[in-house]
């Protein structure tokens, strides 16, 4: 089991940045950012998959998904952000290859607590 623990969470203004990591406490083949709004399916945000990232397209050019495999640390940096980035952010960890890809979060074996993200207008 891989252990997992978000931060960097918090209240920020549209057009604001965040930056949230993802300490892991063990190895993981892929590690990937979902969100959940109240009412709402977890949504896939970015995936790293290999040294390769994936991303949804409702943040891609506006997020930036990195590994510090030294650290054991997966971060999410999100610029932009807009009042729809507002959930609960979570990071799940895949310790074996994935059978119908990253943005399934089904497929995630761990997951952390999650770290609440609220962007205001």
């Amino acid at each position: 089991q891989v252990r997992l623990v978000e931060s960097g969470g918090g209240l920020v203004q549209a057009g604001g940045t965040l930056r949230l990591s993802c300490a892991a406490s063990g190895r993981a083949f892929a590690m990937g950012w979902f969100r959940q709004a109240p009412g709402k399916e977890r949504e896939f945000v970015a995936a790293s998959v290999l040294g390769k990232s994936y991303y949804a397209d409702s943040v891609k050019g506006r997020v930036t998904i990195s590994r510090d495999i030294a650290k054991n640390i997966m971060y999410l940096q999100m610029d932009s952000l807009k009042p729809e980035d507002t959930a609960d952010y979570y990071c799940g960890a895949k310790r074996g290859t994935f059978s119908y890809g990253p943005s399934d979060y089904r497929e995630y074996d761990d997951w952390g607590q999650g770290t609440q993200v609220t962007v205001s207008s």
